[in-house]
């Protein structure tokens, strides 16, 4: 017998537990009020690395759990997840190679000079006073506009459903037909849950016309700033300020653009859009974790992820339905 799950929010971290439940049997069904390119986590850069996001032990973990799964998608052309090197650097001083990416195989950069690849440094020139050094390693890249569709799309050919412009006040307000409740609302559950630690760190972005940089450029010093090349554009970024405020502030473009035509010195590209997105960060970290609502039915949170819902999203996701199977088992009187 199939068993009725709900998830609530159709963000990655929705999809990818979607997926995970549906391939093992579940009958899950997704209610989100936004979907596909509407979500806040088709504004992500959505590149792999664990930005943004307490406590530290638990995101490695499920971080580099995640980065195995990408790796392996990667192989796979329609899935839009394709393995990048990633510059991570500074603008003053050295800066810390962090324990889990020797692991990856992170290696120094010595000075600004060699920020960029060898093989870009020939249509690229960095000047030596941009940034004073850094370190690099491969990571997967999930091209939003590309990754998203296929989790959708896995997850109805496994027999999910997704019901689109959905809002609950309360989980309680999920039809009882569904004895398992998932919230993955992302900032949704600040008002959804009345949790008081989540709040929105918002970023905004500008999507240029595709540049072949051959690398993902980052750092995270002020002003922020990344350039992250896709299939069919690139991303700039970008921001992290505590704010809801969900409106384009052409102020904010004018910035990025700008830092990011100094740093990879080319001319000003043409801005195809602007998009801004609240990431769900949550002080007292990730909430992964059972309970119980009012009506008795159990419900398992996964939100919080701030900056890393893509780079955390397979972990948690198992993690999600090691909990939803234990739950099952003590409904059916197992353990």
């Amino acid at each position: 017998m199939k068993h009725g799950v709900a998830i609530i929010g159709g963000g990655v971290s929705g999809l990818t537990c979607g997926v995970l439940l549906a391939e093992r049997g579940y009958r899950p069904a997704i209610f989100a009020k936004e979907t596909g390119q509407q979500t806040t986590s088709a504004v992500a850069a959505a590149v792999w690395y664990p930005y943004d996001a307490e406590p530290a032990d638990n995101v490695i973990a499920w971080a580099l759990d995640t980065y195995k799964v990408l790796v392996d998608l990667s192989g796979e052309p329609r899935t839009g997840v394709s393995m990048m090197e990633l510059r991570q650097f500074s603008r003053a001083g050295e800066i810390q190679i962090p324990n889990w990416a020797h692991s990856l195989g992170a290696a120094v950069i010595s000075n600004a000079s060699s920020v960029i690849s060898s093989e870009v440094e020939r249509s690229l020139n960095i000047s030596p006073s941009v940034f004073s050094g850094g370190f690099a390693l491969t990571v997967p890249l999930m091209d939003t506009t590309i990754y998203l569709d296929y989790l959708a799309s896995r997850f109805l050919a496994a027999g999910g459903s997704i019901t689109a412009n959905v809002f609950f006040e309360k989980l309680e307000d999920v039809d009882d037909e569904f004895g398992l409740v998932i919230n993955c609302a992302g900032m949704g559950a600040r008002e959804l849950v009345h949790d008081v630690d989540l709040e929105p760190h918002r970023g905004q972005v500008a999507i240029v016309p595709k540049i072949d940089l051959g690398c993902a450029i980052v750092c995270d010093e002020p002003p922020l700033m990344y350039a992250i090349p896709r299939t069919n554009d690139c991303v700039f970024g970008g921001t992290n300020e505590l704010s809801d405020d969900r409106d384009i502030d052409p102020a904010v473009t004018s910035r990025i653009v700008a830092e990011c035509i100094r740093v990879l010195k080319i001319s000003n590209p043409q801005v195809l859009a602007e998009r801004v997105g609240l990431r769900p960060f949550r002080k007292s970290g990730v909430r992964l974790e059972r309970d119980r609502l009012r009506d008795g039915r159990t419900v398992i949170h996964n939100y919080g992820h701030g900056g890393a819902g893509f780079t955390l999203s397979w972990g948690c996701a198992r993690e999600v339905v090691n909990l939803a199977h234990y739950d099952l088992r003590q409904r059916d009187g197992l353990e």
